[in-house]
């Protein structure tokens, strides 16, 4: 550091660590504890805070005689570095790379290499590199990773712009100083092709795929295969210069190894969107200033006059250059019965965040701190549309400037801290005047200025209102717009009981659908009784049953005159279809016939799909109950379709599913709702969804005991049971399981009593009984096979294989996962495979087949890749370490480990990393590595204590004391 008078000398050891801890967050509050943790790694001195005060007085003087102007304030709890950000090269580096990416993506390379040259050129080293504390560690390699990622962009862009021969020099030192980064060799062997050195390039092919092999025994990804071929092929298109780089150039691309989740959960936006220029540049530059706090900008306007329109289209605008790392998107339900809770916002904006639900912490205030973890440090944009209360939005705000909030309400939210308030008024009228002519043509403005103008006045200036009057216009060319400010006009004074607002939309409804047809009118009703964000089309002939096969032809006509939006179109291209909120509303005020059976047709519909879809993963209605509900059948075509992907098409309806199951208990259609409730239940434990998994069954299961059902009640508890499991909650899951245990054998249905002995038995061999849990797995065999459930029987089969396994049982255990693999294969369960093979794979491993064991684990490591199961991958890395150091492959198991820690980090599971960081220590002290073998040990026992973990915090400490006992230097 440097300042007026000279070079600022930092004395070695604390000062520098709490410099480099205040710098990493520079002008954000850095407690005294944090600061104490990251000096003392265990068993900090009772002066630690004493200390830290101290080094703090000290560096405020070494600052200050050097004239430097970077003030270190005392902020409860703890401390903050004020600076201004430019005058740091980590922000100097982040916004030249940013303005790279933009400069990129409008196709001017040459200018975005050179700023990445130039942002990579303020490097002196590896960052953080004289302080070892490995509470910096994982930071200062994030920053790392960042300039090396910008270094292979800018290598990617000159490489499209034809500057091969100048840099194979550089590539070839970049690839000799990270040997295992496939990008950069990828990139040499391009350059080197492209110089005509062929051979050459070949050569570097088949070095990194003996390196591969040798260090980590993996083959070279699909990018090195791929060029390989295509060299050798003689592949033309090898010699055609891209002007775009196929990554983005940004500096939160995601260390080797870890994979960063990206949600892009925006609406569509509008094209022919109209608004305030100057409003919309204030709302921009409060989101993407470069201030302490986060940005937040609350937009506060009556119904129908576009808060929500808004509020999307400056999102679009901002999102790409300013917010790469993401968007996050919800509907907090302000204005409905039932408004979002911030924690279940929280728990599905987490799980868009990558965080699996088993890890998803149980309270608003853990989810919270969880939340800000993950977005600390990245550009992320929240929207939070239609906000009711401060008390929904305050827990949702990241805790870093980098990200920035945009929120839509009826009523000013004072309480939300640093929020700039934006009103959002009316058109005015040359803009609405534009929107007139967009829609029913120029010419017919131009013809009648002075009743256009009325027709402007009379609504208001509301975007809303002027759409549907302006649609009603368009589907009658023969109307004159002086007509219509007549009637429109008629409709306010006979509603001007109303308030302004609402009297002028109500107005403009009325106009339009009192000139729909009958059958217009009873279907646009009928819609507004079904709950649910979007409208599928099939939805459409459900309310009416009607089976035609292209049934979202019935919803055009509310289409073209704006009582209904299309929402989006399906990758099958089927439209889907949504509600404004007020014309929902009124809506539901113009039924005049019953709408409970078209209610019950629509969940019947959902019910049909799900089904469908669960037939489809298991390969059969296998380990779920069903009820006697009855069915509507969307068209096959569409069903056919969509199903394509069954897992896939339930993650896009989860919302819709979610809200067909509440719907369906406020209807009191108590079998519909626990058969979807248990259906969908599939889609909740493969994609983490548990708060909704605990959610819907709560409600179901409350609808079904007050009604009786006593067979519904049974079928929620045993999924309830299995929830529980998933959460680490065995005590819960142990009374929801007996509770349903008893229910199913007084209705001696086997289904269900299979599936609690077979989970009551995996609650049994979490404990350790394993004699218990194999009697009950004997049970569960009985149960499934009574019931014709071969999914049930292979599901036993693998889990008792478990057992026998650690009995060294190794024939009897291989006899079983055969045979589950041989029903998985015919029915097609593709996760039961994945599963099995797993199995398999510790079967073989014990058995001393360490080849066919490290294969079996590949392939299936593979699949749950495939899949995004992030919890099945910790594991499967974790099982290829224990492998390799089983067979003695010291240097594989250790990159197996290091993955496997990563991944467990990454999602931040704590217990599983300090369980992996116990494994890879005793891995080290085997190789000699003492010190990084006790620094693993101290931090794994540490979170032990904490989880409660006893039994594993004393063997931690056990190998720490026998470590330090022969190696007494790493004791100091």
């Amino acid at each position: 550091m440097h300042g007026p008078r000279g070079t600022v000398r930092i004395p070695p050891g604390r000062q520098q660590v709490i410099l480099a801890s205040l710098l990493v967050e520079a002008n954000q509050v850095v407690s005294t504890e944090h600061l104490v943790d990251t000096l003392w790694d265990d068993q900090p001195p009772d002066t630690a805070r004493t200390q830290v005060q101290i080094c703090v007085s000290r560096l405020r003087k070494s600052l200050t005689d050097a004239g430097v102007d970077v003030p270190i304030e005392t902020r409860p709890p703890g401390y903050a570095l004020r600076v201004d950000p430019a005058r740091l090269d980590v922000h100097s580096f982040t916004r030249t790379v940013a303005e790279a990416r933009v400069l990129a993506k409008e196709g001017r390379a040459a200018e975005a290499a050179g700023l990445l040259r130039a942002a990579v050129a303020l490097w002196r080293g590896p960052c953080l590199s004289g302080i070892p504390h490995r509470a910096l560690r994982t930071r200062a390699l994030r920053l790392d990773e960042d300039r090396l990622a910008a270094t292979e962009t800018y290598l990617e862009l000159e490489l499209g712009l034809g500057r091969h021969h100048h840099l194979v020099g550089e590539i070839a030192r970049l690839v000799q100083e990270n040997p295992l980064r496939e990008r950069l060799r990828a990139q040499l062997m391009l350059a080197l092709h492209r110089s005509g050195r062929q051979a050459e390039a070949l050569d570097v092919y088949r070095a990194a795929r003996d390196l591969l092999i040798d260090e980590l025994g993996l083959e070279p990804g699909e990018e090195l295969r791929l060029l390989e071929t295509a060299i050798l092929a003689g592949d033309p298109t090898l010699h055609q210069h891209a002007t775009t780089p196929e990554r983005d150039p940004g500096p939160t691309a995601a260390p080797a190894g870890q994979r960063t989740e990206v949600p892009r959960q925006l609406p569509a936006d509008t094209a022919d969107f109209l608004g305030d220029e100057a409003l919309i540049a204030t709302a921009e530059a409060v989101l993407t200033g470069e201030g302490r706090a986060v940005g937040v900008v609350v937009i506060v306007g009556r119904p129908g006059v576009g808060k929500s329109t808004l509020a999307t289209h400056i999102g679009h605008r901002v999102a790409q250059e300013h917010f790469p790392d993401g968007q996050l998107h919800c509907d907090l339900r302000g204005t409905r019965d039932d408004p979002s809770a911030a924690a279940d916002i929280l728990g599905r904006f987490l799980v868009a965040l990558g965080i699996p639900g088993p890890m998803i912490p149980q309270g608003l205030a853990e989810r919270r701190e969880v939340y800000r973890t993950l977005l600390a440090g990245r550009r992320v944009l929240v929207v939070l549309d239609d906000a009711v209360a401060e008390s929904q939005v305050i827990p949702l705000l990241p805790g870093s400037s980098t990200c920035a909030v945009l929120v839509t309400t009826r009523t000013r939210l004072t309480g939300v801290p640093g929020a700039r308030q934006i009103e959002l008024d009316s058109l005015d009228p040359a803009r609405s005047l534009e929107l007139l002519s967009r829609v029913v043509g120029t010419d017919r403005v131009t013809r009648e200025p002075e009743a256009a103008a009325a027709l402007v006045r009379t609504v208001g200036g509301l975007p809303l209102a002027l759409r549907i009057i302006a649609a009603r216009l368009a589907a009658r060319p023969h109307w004159s717009l002086a007509s219509m400010v007549t009637r429109l006009a008629n409709e306010r004074h006979r509603l001007d009981e109303l308030a302004h607002g609402e009297m002028t939309i109500r107005a403009s409804l009325s106009l339009t659908h009192d000139g729909l047809d009958p059958a217009a009118r009873r279907l646009f009703g009928l819609l507004s009784a079904v709950e649910g964000p979007t409208l599928p089309g099939w939805v459409a002939g459900a309310v009416l049953d009607d089976d035609r096969p292209f049934p979202s032809d019935l919803l055009e006509p509310l289409v073209d005159v704006q009582m209904l939006d299309v929402a989006s179109v399906e990758t099958t291209g089927e439209f889907r279809y949504r509600f404004q909120d007020i014309v929902r509303l009124f809506a539901r005020e113009q039924v005049t016939t019953p709408t409970a059976d078209a209610v019950e047709r629509v969940i019947g519909g959902w019910l049909a799909i799900a089904e469908q879809a669960h037939r489809r993963i298991y390969g059969g209605d296998y380990t779920v109950l069903h009820g006697t509900a009855p069915r509507w059948h969307p068209p096959e075509d569409y069903v056919s379709a969509v199903l394509a992907d069954p897992l896939e098409w339930m993650d896009g309806e989860q919302a819709n599913l979610r809200a067909a199951i509440t719907q369906a208990r406020t209807a009191g259609l108590d079998e519909a709702c626990w058969d979807l409730a248990v259906t969908v239940a599939t889609l909740f434990e493969a994609r983490g969804y548990l708060d909704d998994w605990e959610n819907t069954h709560e409600d179901a299961l409350a609808l079904c005991r007050r009604t009786g059902n006593t067979r519904g009640t049974a079928a929620l508890l045993s999924s309830l049971g299995t929830l529980h499991i998933n959460r680490g909650q065995p005590a819960q899951a142990r009374t929801a399981l007996t509770a349903a245990l008893d229910l199913f054998t007084t209705l001696d249905e086997p289904v269900g009593l299979g599936l609690c002995h077979r989970d009551l038995a995996l609650l049994h061999r979490q404990a350790g009984d394993d004699d218990q849990a194999l009697t009950l797995y004997t049970k569960a065999l009985h149960d499934f096979d009574r019931a014709g459930d071969v999914v049930g029987r292979a599901i036993v089969r693998t889990q008792s294989a478990h057992i026998l396994t650690r009995r060294g049982h190794m024939t009897e255990a291989h006899t079983h996962l055969e045979e589950a693999m041989a029903i998985y294969r015919q029915v097609g369960y593709t996760s039961g495979m994945a599963h099995t093979l797993r199995r398999l794979g510790q079967v073989q491993s014990q058995a001393g087949d360490h080849t066919s064991a490290t294969e079996t684990m590949t392939r299936v490591l593979d699949m749950v890749r495939s899949s995004r199961d992030v919890i099945g991958e910790g594991h499967l890395l974790t099982n290829l370490g224990e492998v390799c150091a089983a067979a003695g492959d010291v240097p594989r198991a250790q990159a197996y480990y290091e993955e496997a820690l990563r991944v467990r980090d990454q999602i931040l599971d704590h217990s599983g990393a300090a369980v992996i960081r116990f494994e890879l220590a005793r891995l080290l002290a085997r190789t000699g590595d003492h010190t990084r073998a006790v620094d693993l040990l101290d931090a794994a026992a540490a979170t032990f204590a904490e989880r409660g973990m006893v039994r594993d915090r004393a063997a931690a400490e056990r190998e720490l004391a026998l470590l330090r006992a022969s190696n007494p230097v790493t004791t100091v």
